[in-house]
């Protein structure tokens, strides 16, 4: 079992806690690194894989705490993930340093309608906008549509990165929590296209396919009942052994 940056973040946030917290499934036992019941726990068949991105999770306060949460499945896949709580008056300093990194080249995802146009980078090919000798690091914001707008209205420090925006045609599959628009899409969504976008098709499918896992038993946890023999966690197994 890894630990992530996003478990430790969670770890982080909930000793901060001074009252339980009363998100919708939040008082359920479940497992703490899939929040999943435990016996739908998937913690054993989740594998990293080798790639050219990197992601910066920049959640909003309590979103990192809901069980529901899909920005988990990327820290789970890709090893270079990392994880911040947003502030808008005290960001994060180790987040800031990794931001000014010239290792890295960050780039904001997030729809171009929200963006200056001088700003916005077409997703295909998105190699063609990275600069030589640098890792992209792809910025999500985490939380409620309404939440992720705030975040990207009121955080100055990301006003100088490009942003990178999707009109995906397929609707969101995300039913566990109702977005505002039906072209939202969960987290862990959006890395898969932007891993497609970078010409990782196979580390974009795992992502999905781990993304579908996880829809699927968290939903049937919801009911207790038993997985189907034709479920999404054999498929992903299957995915991860033909690696």
């Amino acid at each position: 079992m890894r630990i992530h940056a996003v478990h430790t973040l969670y770890d982080h946030r909930l000793s901060q806690s001074t009252r339980p917290f009363l998100a919708r499934g939040g008082s359920i036992p479940r497992c703490k690194h899939c929040m999943l019941l435990p016996y739908l726990c998937i913690c054993s068949i989740k594998q990293t894989v080798d790639s050219q991105s990197a992601f910066l999770l920049l959640m909003y306060d309590d979103e990192i705490l809901k069980p529901s949460n899909t920005g988990r499945l990327i820290a789970d896949l890709i090893p270079d993930t990392q994880a911040y709580i947003w502030s808008r008056t005290e960001p994060n300093p180790a987040m800031l340093a990794l931001l000014n990194e010239t290792t890295w080249q960050p780039i904001v995802v997030f729809p171009d309608e929200y963006a200056t146009t001088e700003r916005t980078l077409m997703p295909s090919p998105i190699t063609s906008h990275l600069n030589e000798g640098k890792r992209p690091l792809f910025i999500l914001l985490d939380g409620t549509w309404a939440q992720a707008k705030k975040m990207f209205r009121k955080s100055p420090y990301l006003d100088a990165f490009p942003v990178l925006s999707f009109s995906p045609e397929k609707l969101s599959q995300y039913i566990m929590r109702k977005a505002t628009k039906d072209n939202q899409l969960a987290t862990a969504e959006v890395a898969s296209l932007v891993l497609d976008s970078l010409g990782e098709v196979d580390n974009a499918h795992l992502l999905t396919l781990l993304f579908s896992t996880f829809k699927e038993n968290y939903l049937i946890g919801k009911s207790r009942q038993q997985l189907p023999e034709d479920s999404c966690q054999q498929r992903l197994i299957s995915a991860f052994a033909q690696r």
